[in-house]
């Protein structure tokens, strides 16, 4: 049972970076459409990315540990979507005034203060995400906040970055990147580290999102949009976690991180118990294959057949350590495995904190154990590879179990799925940012703020606020449209249609939030797709009680119009006529039901009524004429 966590007591500190893609016409410095690509490559091209020294002669350890990797870069493009700037082989033209606007009409909606002149800058990322070995980004504002109903949130800064590009997959040492996505504008905003609790991390991301949405000029759907988070706690260290993709995963994210810390520090108190010290930690790697050559690991089996051998070390004082759970799937042994995995180029390791297990006995590990002398409270970890590489893999090793003696090392993580992380990189330092020389700086004249300002977009809780007082919108439905986006499109619908806009708000919101949580894409529906929904309800070819039915179908049949969906489900709406004569066969039907029960018939009636017609005709209208002719029969 996980105990619960006290995040003031633990001084829990979070910084929240959201990175949106801005909806623009061309990409960031070029004239190609900041658009993905479905055409087939018509361009490959390969790069070896290399780190470079700062003005100041330092190299960046984020960028050291990228190029150790020894990856080859395969890169694809089409003529549509890149050109030879995203090929570096052309200088970057100026930076695109529409997405400078939008940066600067956020700015201005969180009170933020912008620069008086925006200067290019160039931050090293040599993972193979970008050709020219950096990203181009630039600070367009500083400071503002954030406001909820309840407190303010301070910001830091609001930069305009372009994306990276799109990776494909991996091949051994091969990674295939498509540049379509590099260079489409993305704004980022990044608060201060004052956030204290789960609730506050999830509160102002979706404040944040919200902002965005309503400028009407940000990108939606699957990776348009990505947080990073900045955790650290009291003792413990500061946590880069990059690439967390749903807002919801947030504060599952801290929480784990959280916890992840909390054990790592329960694991140095404990070493400390112990006494265990780092000079006790040596890199004394025992050959140990002939203890395994009748082995029935298949891992360890394959490895020796190959010409590899079998390395292990002993940890002094880690016995039960290494296997400890610090949040779920993930033990200090996993973090030594990630090392390994990296620096060693190997398929994981194994440890007597898990074994036996995978094939290797008792026997062995007992083998094991005394051909290292170790005592009780030792822990061994081996490796079966290349002997080069299971060396390497045994530094990393003791590498990560002399900083469990100090607790928490400081590094980024990458975020995965289910809220976990794993270990990504180093730290990266001051030394990955330096002038771009070849953007001019862009002056931030009164005249551009006082335009960006007459055209600023009406902010979230204002726009909740008309919806209930113009439209009588319940403010939960006037909520869940503000945080869909859907406000501009429910007005268009309200002043063309006779539904009432209830209604409207709940099939924007509610219908559309069932259909995805059934799996169903959503996003891919257009307005026009909505339009042509109530347009139909509204000429009497539907009834309301469809519109649920009708947008399932056309979420399964992307292209299909709203008439093609009306005529495969067979909701054409009834006529009255049609309707009363349905009614009446019933009653004739349930005569016996409506002289037992007499008007307390009704209510197995209508349902009788409802299985029959529903999503052809207006429910109120149906239960309307079934009471009438109810009455008459019974007179």
């Amino acid at each position: 049972m996980q105990l619960e966590l006290d995040y003031e007591q633990l001084g829990l500190k979070v910084g929240l970076e959201i990175h949106q893609q801005l909806d623009t016409k061309c990409k960031l410095f070029c004239n190609c459409p900041a658009e993905l690509s479905a055409k087939e490559p018509e361009i490959v091209f390969i790069r070896r990315l290399r780190p470079t020294q700062s003005e100041l002669g330092e190299v960046d350890p984020a960028a050291m540990f990228e190029f150790q990797k020894g990856k080859t870069i395969v890169y694809e493009a089409d003529s549509k979507t890149s050109c030879l700037v995203e090929m570096d082989e052309e200088p970057p033209h100026d930076l695109n005034q529409e997405a400078l606007r939008i940066a600067l009409a956020v700015a201005l909606m969180v009170k933020a203060r912008p620069v008086d002149e925006v200067h290019v800058m160039r931050k090293i990322v040599i993972d193979g995400s970008n050709t020219t070995g950096f990203q181009r980004t630039a600070v367009i504002a500083l400071g503002g906040k954030i406001e909820t109903d309840d407190e303010e949130i301070p910001l830091q800064t609001i930069c305009l970055e372009e994306d990276a590009a799109r990776k494909l997959r991996e091949e051994g040492m091969t990674v295939y990147y498509r540049i379509d996505r590099l260079g489409i504008p993305l704004i980022e905003i990044a608060t201060a580290p004052v956030l204290k609790s789960l609730r506050q991390v999830g509160k102002i991301a979706l404040a944040i999102g919200r902002i965005l949405r309503a400028t009407r000029r940000v990108k939606r759907g699957i990776g348009t949009i990505r947080q990073d988070l900045n955790v650290s706690i009291r003792e413990g260290a500061l946590i880069e976690i990059k690439g967390v993709q749903e807002l919801e995963l947030l504060p599952k994210v801290v929480e784990y991180e959280v916890r992840r810390q909390v054990n790592l520090l329960a694991i140095r108190e404990e070493l400390r118990k112990r006494g265990v010290k780092a000079d006790m930690l040596s890199e004394d790697f025992v050959d140990v294959t002939e203890l395994f050559s009748g082995t029935r690991c298949r891992v360890v089996r394959k490895a020796m057949e190959k010409g590899g051998r079998v390395l292990a070390v002993k940890l002094l004082g880690f016995g039960g350590l290494v296997g400890r759970e610090l949040i779920p799937g993930i033990r200090l042994g996993t973090e030594m495995a990630d090392r390994a995995i990296f620096w060693g180029r190997v398929g994981g390791i194994f440890h007597t904190d898990e074994l036996p297990s995978c094939g290797i006995t008792q026997a062995e590990v007992d083998a094991l154990k005394e051909k290292l002398d170790c005592r009780d409270l030792d822990a061994v970890v081996m490796v079966a590879d290349e002997l080069e590489k299971a060396r390497d893999a045994l530094k990393a090793v003791v590498e990560r179990a002399r900083e469990a003696l100090h607790g928490v090392p400081s590094e980024t993580r990458a975020a995965k799925p289910d809220g976990t992380t794993r270990y990504m990189r180093p730290r990266p330092g001051a030394a990955r940012m330096y002038p771009e020389t070849d953007v001019p700086p862009v002056t931030i004249t009164d005249d551009l703020l006082a335009e960006v300002r007459e055209r600023l977009p009406e902010l979230p809780e204002k726009a909740v606020r008309r919806l209930v007082a113009t439209h009588r919108v319940h403010e939960k439905l006037a909520r869940q449209l503000v945080d869909d986006d859907r406000v501009a499109l429910f007005g268009r619908i309200v002043k063309r249609s006779k539904v009432a806009p209830s209604f409207i708000a709940v099939a924007l919101t509610e219908i559309l939030r069932n259909l995805k949580r059934d799996g169903l894409n959503t996003d891919a529906l257009p307005d026009h797709t909505f339009v042509e929904l109530f347009d139909a309800i509204d000429a009497g070819l539907v009834s309301k009680e469809a519109a649920e039915s009708i947008l399932r179908w056309l979420c399964q049949h992307a292209g299909a119009s709203v008439r093609e969906a009306i005529e495969a489900l067979g909701l054409r709406a009834l006529s009255v006529e049609e309707l009363r004569d349905i009614i009446r066969r019933i009653l004739d039907e349930n005569s016996q039901l409506v002289r037992a029960k007499r008007e307390k018939a009704f209510g197995p009636l209508m349902g009788i009524v409802m299985r029959q017609v529903r999503g052809r005709v207006d429910a109120r209208l149906a239960s309307s004429m079934l009471r009438e002719m109810l009455a008459e029969q019974l007179e």
